[in-house]
């Protein structure tokens, strides 16, 4: 198996792009709220995860998810199964935590969940340089964004729309990659 560096860089032409992003005006992205529920395949970010087992998932996005496809990643498996090696095992609420982590995951269904393909790992990785040189990024800020940049790109490369309320950053990546579909939300308080 192969990459085709070259052509990635062809395609992304990272050289050209000099000058700082800047998040866009709202009116200019896409949110749940204003989609048809009826529509492409989501790719879950583990933001959607993280709000729905808090319970702060708005309407509007529990309504798509009732009734489009759903794919995950393995990047937010990763994401999410951190949190089992991370959490303080002393805490009182570790344990709980934990088990519903556990059986968050255990409930994906297999032939929904996926990994991105070699080509769009390699490509993130160079989206993530672009976004961390032009926007002065510290080296501890971009293994976060690599997996938002993975995900971004799996869902480009699988069809999908990325479902996410991480609306800074996946709109500077969709802005350096306008290729890429994002339903953008906001966490119900």
């Amino acid at each position: 198996m192969s990459f085709d560096v070259a052509a990635s860089i062809r395609r992304l032409k990272p050289q050209k792009r000099t000058e700082s992003l800047s998040r866009r005006d709202d009116a200019e992205l896409l949110f749940a709220e204003q989609v048809d529920v009826v529509g492409p395949p989501i790719l879950l970010d583990t933001t959607v995860y993280i709000d729905v087992l808090q319970g702060r998932l708005p309407e509007a996005v529990a309504g798509l998810l009732r009734v489009r496809q759903i794919n995950h990643s393995s990047v937010a498996v990763a994401e999410l199964s951190h949190l089992l090696g991370r959490l303080d095992p002393a805490h009182p609420q570790t344990g709980k935590v934990c088990e519903t982590v556990e059986d968050t995951i255990a409930n994906i269904p297999l032939h929904r969940l996926h990994a991105p393909s070699i080509e769009a790992m390699a490509e993130a990785g160079i989206l993530t340089g672009v976004y961390a040189r032009v926007q002065g990024l510290q080296r501890q800020d971009k293994q976060p964004l690599l997996n938002d940049a993975q995900l971004f790109l799996q869902a480009l490369v699988q069809g999908c729309h990325l479902l996410t309320r991480n609306i800074s950053d996946m709109d500077c990546l969709q802005q350096l990659q306008p290729a890429g579909r994002v339903l953008f939300y906001r966490q119900k308080p």
